[in-house]
């Protein structure tokens, strides 16, 4: 039989600034044991980016939204106008390309904004080495965010932060179950794993933290690499640019900037 279980404790209170997180969340997983939701090896810890950016004191002043998503920003990847203003899908500074560059302006006061961690992987680290110094067991740590996909309605949570979690399954060379060779699959474990949990978290719930139990054949000895090879390659990007920024590349490839040159008559129609 092959089962995977899921569920998120209760009990992790409202993080502020300076909080030990660990301890918060040792706390409510060790108060889950009376439920019969004792941690066991090869079990995965999934805690939402948003309390790891409160605890290590993310949230900023932010009269004007559209700046501090600015200042996240490193390359523009697609713009485009509605009614309600700009939507930007940007790459961001951990290499990430999501909408508003993973800013977050809910669940903070009012005159914020709260950002991603400044370093995810090392936020899962410290996470998991708390926690299995306090239970005893081997765990992975997942920290994961909301996002949008390329060609596809609705969000779901990605992995942005691992600890001992081997984040990708390269399939590649295996035969399937009619002896054709794999050439393609590389299966984005990590995320499959964040999105599992997302569906008991959820995202008004108060529940920030979930458990998966199932998946501990991905659960390694070393911390590994992080969350940074499930990102995409720029040499392996087949769409690096939105419509009108992809456009506006080849204008500039053709015409150069200032070459007084006829201009193109560009639309982007959606």
């Amino acid at each position: 039989m092959v089962e995977l279980r899921v569920w998120a404790p209760g009990g992790v209170p409202e993080v502020r600034a300076g909080d030990d997180l660990v301890t918060l969340v040792a706390d409510a997983l060790a108060a889950d044991d009376d439920r019969g939701h004792r941690l066991a090896d090869g079990d995965v810890v999934v805690v939402t980016s948003k309390v790891v950016s409160k605890a290590e004191g993310r949230a900023v002043a932010a009269d004007d939204r559209e700046q501090a998503i600015t200042d996240e920003t490193v390359r523009v990847v697609a713009t485009r106008a509605h009614d309600h203003g700009v939507t930007r899908i940007v790459e961001n500074r951990l290499g990430l390309v999501m909408a508003a560059a993973g800013v977050d302006a809910s669940n903070t006061p009012d005159g914020t904004v709260l950002l991603l961690p400044v370093d995810p992987d090392a936020s899962a680290r410290a996470l998991r080495a708390g926690l299995q110094a306090r239970f005893g067991v081997r765990l992975g740590v997942l920290v994961t965010d909301t996002a949008g996909r390329a060609w596809r309605e609705g969000l779901t949570d990605i992995t942005v932060g691992a600890a001992g979690v081997r984040v990708l399954d390269d399939l590649r060379g295996t035969t399937d179950t009619f002896g054709r060779t794999l050439e393609m699959t590389v299966a984005a474990v990590a995320d499959e794993v964040a999105a599992a949990a997302e569906l008991v978290k959820g995202k008004v719930s108060g529940r920030p933290v979930a458990v998966v139990r199932g998946a501990g054949g991905f659960v390694t000895d070393e911390d590994g690499p992080g969350a940074r090879p499930l990102v995409r390659a720029p040499e392996k990007d087949m769409f690096r640019l939105g419509t009108a920024e992809a456009f506006e590349a080849g204008r500039r490839s053709v015409l150069g900037d200032g070459s007084g040159a006829p201009g193109l008559v560009v639309r982007d129609d959606g």
